[in-house]
């Protein structure tokens, strides 16, 4: 078969790779039509995400992908092997029947960023009808998601802050109520937070950078001594850096909980209904055109020159097979 094929560190190539085969009873095999190229894909393509293990053996790219099974049904898989390629193997446990209407395109880019906005909003955050969230970040495919799922949970105001202007300025025709620069003076984004922290208490934080703003963010939230509104922080990303310096002053001073969530965050039962309940009912939202996605596409033979191509802010790159 056809596959993007790369070892750890280097760009993926158009090669021939083995077909798949089983392993054990879980594991089937599915002829792919669609995959996407995520953050997640190329950070362990190149060997720097904490999945990556240390293997140097040519390896197919791609964590998740859709396509069509021996019995003809089309879903949704994550993958056991690489799913940038003509056929795959998937574990039938992680796996999500596609909903009429929904196309191959919107549903191969979709699920990652629900899993990093949905997964978060729903399981650490538990955001709830009258909830006031902030999405730190929020410029990115999985930050426009994370605003449509926010509102379709319920929360009565969602800020949203980030550098890129017009992406902010889209996010507020997408649900964003109200959005905040990162590229003016901190004490003038510390001062912005607090006002609304004041008048609106923030429920609950999803942050997709981390870095700088999350520590401009912390400080907003920070108490002087009296009692505090509780405030759950939730770390999805960390594009800004991957270190912060929190002072012990401001959880002392405050009701925040700081989780994390990624691969490896979610136990057995969440990560169950991840794929029985939370993946099954966004797309059926796509497919009904109440969750909406940016995508560009190209081809499989096309992988080396397009996997370091610049997508504009807020879209998602797929790879038709």
């Amino acid at each position: 078969m056809k596959a993007a094929v790369y070892i750890p560190g280097q760009t993926p190539k158009y090669l021939d790779f083995a077909d798949p085969i089983p392993q054990n009873e879980n594991q089937v095999v599915i002829t792919v039509k669609a995959a996407a190229v995520k953050n997640l894909d190329k950070g362990i393509v190149s060997g720097h995400h904490y999945s990556s293990g240390g293997s140097t053996e040519p390896k197919v790219a791609g964590v998740d992908g859709v396509g069509i099974l021996d019995d003809g049904i089309r879903v949704y898989g994550f993958g056991v092997s690489g799913m940038i390629a003509e056929k795959a193997l998937i574990d039938k446990n992680r796996i999500v029947k596609l909903p009429d209407g929904i196309d191959d395109i919107t549903a191969a880019a979709l699920p990652n960023a629900v899993m990093g906005a949905g997964a978060a909003l729903h399981f650490r955050a538990n955001v709830k009808k009258g909830d006031v969230v902030l999405i730190n970040g929020a410029t990115g495919v999985t930050g426009l998601v994370a605003v449509q799922i926010a509102k379709h949970y319920g929360a009565k105001n969602v800020i949203v802050t980030g550098r890129n202007a017009d992406a902010l300025n889209h996010l507020l025709t997408m649900g964003a109520d109200e959005a905040i620069s990162l590229k003016q003076e901190d004490e003038l984004i510390i001062n912005k937070i607090k006002e609304i922290h004041k008048i609106t208490p923030i429920d609950s934080v999803v942050d997709y950078v981390w870095g700088h703003p999350a520590e401009l963010v912390l400080s907003a939230l920070g108490g002087t001594g009296g009692t505090t509104h509780k405030v759950k922080y939730v770390t999805v990303g960390g594009m800004a850096g991957d270190k912060i310096q929190l002072s012990s002053g401001t959880l002392r001073s405050s009701d925040i909980e700081i989780s994390g969530s990624g691969l490896g965050s979610l136990d057995v039962d969440a990560m169950n209904k991840l794929f029985t309940e939370l993946l099954p009912d966004m797309l059926q939202l796509a497919a009904d055109g109440k969750l909406k996605i940016d995508t560009e596409t190209a081809n499989l033979k096309d992988i080396e020159a397009v996997w370091h191509k610049e997508i504009p802010g807020g879209k998602r790159l797929v790879i038709v097979i």
